[in-house]
């Protein structure tokens, strides 16, 4: 594939690496770089690419003519990889993303910025997925259903359609989300969980089938000051 762009991935760990093997095998970006914040910069290096201070990026690579993408999961309830999204936007820069060759996205389904969308993954009709949001290898997200900004996703969850998954959430291996149900922001959706109601509290835990909150919230659970 034609490489017509310039990347900086945000971000030197797992998924950085992962990120900087899928834009560079199936995508028209080129990596040029690596960044982290100043306190985390321990290398200088990174598959012979540079790895730099997040700090100096708009000086070494311009927002002009370099795209960036936050490769960070999901510490804090997703809240570092927003913020440093939020930072590169503050710079100056469109965030790129990532959609997998291999996944099916309908033709009408709109895709924020910064979402990676692996392998796999079937996006049908009318749906949305926001911006900053990772939708890993597997899933179904049915039509006209919304996935808001900085929602995880990880691997086989069903969400039917008609459905909303709020802000911020995070939702486990193997979930079933029935048609029009509503998900709160901040919510936490344990592996393998069932729910055909909504669950519209939020900042909730929810675990079993059918999905029932546990006492521990999901700002404790990842802990992060509740709102």
């Amino acid at each position: 594939m034609e490489k017509s762009k310039k990347l900086v991935i945000v971000g030197a760990g797992e998924f950085g690496e992962i990120a900087y093997e899928y834009f560079t095998m199936d995508s028209p970006y080129e990596v040029k770089a690596f960044a982290v914040e100043k306190q985390y910069l321990t290398e200088s290096s990174l598959y012979d690419l540079p790895i730099v201070a997040m700090e100096e990026l708009p000086a070494l690579y311009p927002p002009e003519e370099y795209e960036t993408f936050v490769a960070i999961t999901y510490p804090k309830l997703n809240r570092e990889r927003t913020r440093m999204y939020h930072m590169c936007k503050q710079y100056g820069y469109r965030c790129a993303s990532y959609i997998s060759s291999r996944a099916f996205v309908w033709h009408n389904v709109e895709v924020g910025e910064n979402t990676f969308i692996f392998e796999d993954n079937t996006v049908q009709f009318h749906a949305k997925i926001g911006n900053n949001v990772v939708l890993w290898s597997g899933n179904h997200i049915g039509h006209r259903s919304v996935i808001k900004d900085n929602c995880w996703l990880t691997s086989h969850v069903v969400v039917s359609g008609f459905c909303s998954v709020g802000e911020n959430s995070f939702i486990g291996v193997n979930v079933s989300i029935g048609d029009r149900v509503t998900i709160a922001d901040d919510s936490v959706i344990g592996a393998g969980s069932v729910t055909v109601k909504s669950l519209e509290e939020k900042g909730r835990v929810y675990i079993g089938s059918p999905a029932k909150k546990i006492e521990r919230t999901a700002y404790e659970q990842f802990g992060v000051e509740q709102p």
